[in-house]
């Protein structure tokens, strides 16, 4: 019993000194197993065995050395390589590049990360000798992933575990057609290991930060967003397309703003698709000269980190002429503000499940 004892002391001894002193820089390798989730019919046939690959990340963790910090309860960020065996040859595999944010919960057991960034696919569609590849219309494409991990550090030493699950989304986003994407739902298991530890590497809050008031009187903001996209019809071309939008918010929080504004929609592919319909589907009446432009309204909420947001808004068209993937639209990514009044953005516009453009943006708040 007192050796039992003794080495019960030892133990949490261990333990304390290893949380007293954190390291400033972490690396963590993942490996998972899963499914490709059959999200559409027309991937089913790619979906041939349970897909495996790793996720390796390098992260700076954070102590409030900045208000934020402490605000998100010090999150780590940094970046993320990952390669995905798709075990199927028509599909190819992947191999992605990304930057992350991850953030802790339940006495810093649970971290939740998201990654965003762009991935490399090896087998894309190709008309003549890749054309059941339906899922990838380019080599290159943006990439999401989640992770959610229960995670111990310096359990012996530098050395951690860690386990949970992780999802992956691959898409072009209509940069070229087809463009049906994969999803993959996956378990991982990995470890951990700390660089360099200290104890001055302690978390603390800057108290006199918390009384700041964030609340502001309504913005007004103007924005342009651009880039190329595709229609559903395999080889029609990429064509520009153009975004005004001009919105109020209204920030209520350190954390939160609300929005509301209005979408001017300019795109040029959604005009040669007009074209085209009128041509191959005569039965379908559609004038070729419908106005292929759209008008939405919308509300939205951001969320603050740092210089750093996120977005997220649900509009509805209050003019489309042309009925194309409904009257609803969604939009969610990230905005950077480089000052006050000056931002860059790049979001993703939706209409549910279905992509509809990449956009990079650049606006004002005045």
């Amino acid at each position: 019993m007192p050796k039992k004892l003794n080495f019960l002391i030892l133990l949490i001894s261990t333990l304390s000194f290893s949380q007293e002193q954190n390291g400033k820089f972490t690396i963590d390798a993942n490996y998972f197993y899963g499914n490709i989730l059959p999200h559409n019919n027309t991937i089913r046939h790619l979906i041939t065995e349970h897909p495996e690959g790793i996720l390796i990340s390098f992260n700076k963790k954070t102590f409030g050395e900045k208000e934020w910090q402490s605000a998100y309860n010090f999150p780590d960020y940094g970046a993320s390589f990952h390669y995905e065996n798709t075990k199927n040859e028509t599909l190819g595999d992947l191999y992605g590049l990304y930057g992350h944010y991850s953030f802790y919960f339940f006495n810093r057991n649970l971290m939740f990360r998201i990654g965003q960034g762009v991935a490399y696919n090896t087998n894309p569609y190709d008309r003549d000798t890749n054309f059941r590849n339906l899922a990838y219309g380019s080599n290159w494409m943006p990439s999401t992933y989640l992770l959610l991990n229960y995670k111990k550090e310096n359990l012996f030493k530098n050395i951690g575990i860690q386990a949970g699950i992780s999802f992956f989304h691959h898409s072009n986003a209509n940069l070229a057609s087809p463009n049906t994407s994969t999803n993959t739902l996956a378990m991982n298991l990995g470890v951990n290991y700390s660089f360099e530890k200290s104890e001055q590497n302690q978390r603390y809050t800057r108290v006199y930060d918390t009384i700041i008031n964030y609340r502001q009187p309504i913005k007004f903001n103007i924005a342009f967003r651009t880039g190329f996209n595709e229609s559903d019809i395999i080889g029609s071309g990429t064509f520009p397309f153009y975004v005004l939008s001009a919105y109020a918010d209204k920030r209520l929080s350190r954390k939160s703003a609300i929005q509301f504004g209005a979408d001017f929609f300019i795109m040029k592919y959604l005009e040669e698709y007009i074209k085209f319909k009128s041509v191959a589907y005569p039965n379908e009446h559609v004038d070729s000269n419908t106005d292929y432009r759209r008008i939405g309204l919308y509300i939205g909420h951001e969320l603050f980190i740092n210089d750093l947001s996120v977005e997220a808004q649900v509009g509805y068209y209050v003019y489309s002429p042309f009925d194309y993937l409904g009257p609803f639209y969604q939009r969610i990514g990230l905005k950077y503000y480089i000052s006050n009044t000056i931002f860059t953005s790049m979001t993703l516009k939706t209409h549910a499940a279905k992509a509809e453009a990449v956009e990079f943006g650049v606006g004002v708040r005045l």
